[in-house]
Order: structure tokens, then C-alpha cells, then sequence
């Protein structure tokens, strides 16, 4: 497949040609929005292997928190998208609390894999007319990995020194009791378009 290389204030982002050429602005918008996601994916990914390597399990909850936020608000600094995380269940209030659309999409999102869609490939996008503009919204699902179960499995299966630290940190976490598979959420991604 051809790949082709878009850049957006900065950053490189590669797309299949596929998806770029001739597209309509729809689909430019998609390819854009996709290739975003992927990249917090694989940025956050990198730095919770490194942390979880380095320092164990305990290190991974700053990476899921701090170096999300971390990352997801350079991506919003170098793309121009509104880059954030929203969760089915919030461990921090504060963050991830997904909007009434995000609410609706991850609504969606459980009835199509109850129709055997995977959340692996999950994504809706569309565009939004709000009070101040319309806007390309795109959501893409996060499944639960085995992996994650160490501090978002259940009570009795996450580790005691996991445990006390979550309750020390988050005292109004409700993200905890997923199996491997189920839906955790979504990367958000949000573009104001331009006055037509």
C-alpha cells in the first residue's frame, strides 16, 4: 500500500494514499482524525512499556494519567484537533468524563459489539453543529487488554501495592471491575470547521 505522509503543525502523520487522494473533506477530515488517534495510542504505548519496565506496575498509573494528558495535549498543541481520552468508567472525575455525544458514541459502541463488531476497529466520526460552530468529531474505541486488568481488572485481582495506591490517588475511582475485551473508552478527537 501506498503511503503518503500529511503533516499537521509539525507533526508527521502517515495515511494510506487511499484515504487522502481524491478524498472528499470528510474523508480528509477521517484520515486526519484516525492518524491522530493512532498516534496517542502509540506514544502512550512506548511510555507505559518504558515506565512498566523500568519502575513496575505502580509507575504505569502515572503514564495512564499524567503522561496522557501529557500527550494527548501536545497532540491538540501540534495538530490543531482537540485530542482527549473519555472512559466508560472515570477513575479521576476531573478527566475523561466523556460530553453527551461522547456518551452516546460509547453507547453506540457497546450495541455494535453485541453485534460482533470488534472494538479493535471500532470508530464512528460525523460532523456536529454546536452553539459556537459545527465540528468533525471522531471516536475511537479502547478495548480492555489483558495487561490493563492490573490496575482496572477487579478488586480482588489488582495487586495490594496497586490498590493502595489508587485509593491514595484516585479516592473516587470507579474504573476498576473490566475483563479483557470490554470497552474502557475512547480516544475523542474534535476539529472546529470553518464558517461556510
Amino acid at each position: 500500500m501506498n503511503i503518503s505522509r500529511i503533516v499537521f503543525g509539525g507533526l508527521l502523520i502517515a495515511a494510506s494514499s487511499a484515504t487522502v487522494v481524491n478524498a472528499t473533506p470528510s474523508e480528509k477530515y477521517q484520515a486526519e482524525a484516525s492518524g491522530v488517534a493512532k498516534e496517542l495510542v502509540k506514544q502512550l504505548g512506548s511510555v507505559m512499556k518504558q515506565k512498566m519496565k523500568a519502575e513496575g506496575v505502580v509507575a504505569a498509573i502515572d503514564a495512564c494519567s499524567v503522561d496522557a494528558l501529557r500527550i494527548a495535549n501536545e497532540l491538540s498543541r501540534e495538530t490543531g484537533w482537540q485530542v482527549k481520552r473519555v472512559a466508560t468508567k472515570v477513575r479521576n472525575p476531573l478527566m475523561g468524563m466523556p460530553d453527551a455525544w461522547e456518551q452516546s458514541v460509547l453507547s453506540d459502541f457497546e450495541q455494535r459489539h453485541a453485534r460482533g463488531e470488534s472494538f479493535k476497529t471500532m470508530s464512528y466520526s460525523t460532523v456536529i453543529k454546536e452553539s459556537d460552530g459545527s465540528y468533525f468529531r471522531y471516536m475511537k474505541a479502547i478495548p480492555v487488554k489483558g495487561q490493563c486488568l492490573t490496575c482496572h481488572g477487579s478488586t480482588d485481582d489488582i495487586p495490594g501495592t496497586v490498590r493502595d495506591m489508587l485509593a491514595s490517588h484516585y479516592p473516587h475511582d470507579r474504573a476498576t471491575g473490566y475483563k479483557a475485551g470490554d470497552l474502557r473508552g475512547a480516544i475523542s478527537v474534535k476539529m472546529p470547521l470553518p464558517p461556510q
